[in-house]
């Protein structure tokens, strides 16, 4: 199944984005045997279903007209991003300055692939964690998943 690329579908959404003050957080196409185009909008406080439901409306007709599946039926879905989502953009690593985080590497970093700690830093090219009472940077390029850490208590 041929589909416009996720970056065209998500520069096509932004207009819309922001005509609803929603932040478009990413655009997954998965195709398949049940093709989907998955939208992920998030707010300052969070998604709730209204939201949700009045940016599907908004979007669902102008998608029709840039056709990103080339005619082909697709399921369109729009949710939250969710709490465990992986950072992506500049915003996502500034809104998690100073909360806990989980980090996982492509290949060890003495001797491992996993860490928690504090997000303290970021500059575009590393991010900087505390890990208990050391700092650490780890180059962007070497990190295969960073989201917030969940904790449940």
């Amino acid at each position: 199944m041929k589909v416009k690329s996720n970056d065209e579908i998500f520069e096509f959404l932004t207009q819309y984005a922001k005509q609803a003050n929603v932040e478009l957080v990413d655009v997954e196409f998965k195709t398949g045997a049940n093709p989907e185009l998955n939208i992920y909008i998030d707010t300052e406080d969070g998604v709730d279903l209204d939201t949700l439901e009045v940016f599907h409306n908004l979007i669902n007709d102008p998608l029709d007209e840039l056709d990103p599946s080339y005619g082909a039926a697709y399921t369109l879905n729009v949710s939250s991003p969710g709490l465990d989502r992986p950072f992506k953009t500049v915003r996502d690593f500034e809104r998690n300055l100073g909360l806990d985080v989980e980090l996982k590497l492509y290949a060890p970093k003495m001797g491992k692939k996993y860490f928690e700690g504090v997000l303290t830093g970021y500059d575009g090219n590393t991010v900087t964690v505390l890990i208990g009472e050391r700092e650490e940077k780890f180059e962007i390029s070497k990190i295969a998943r960073i989201n917030q850490a969940i904790k449940f208590e």
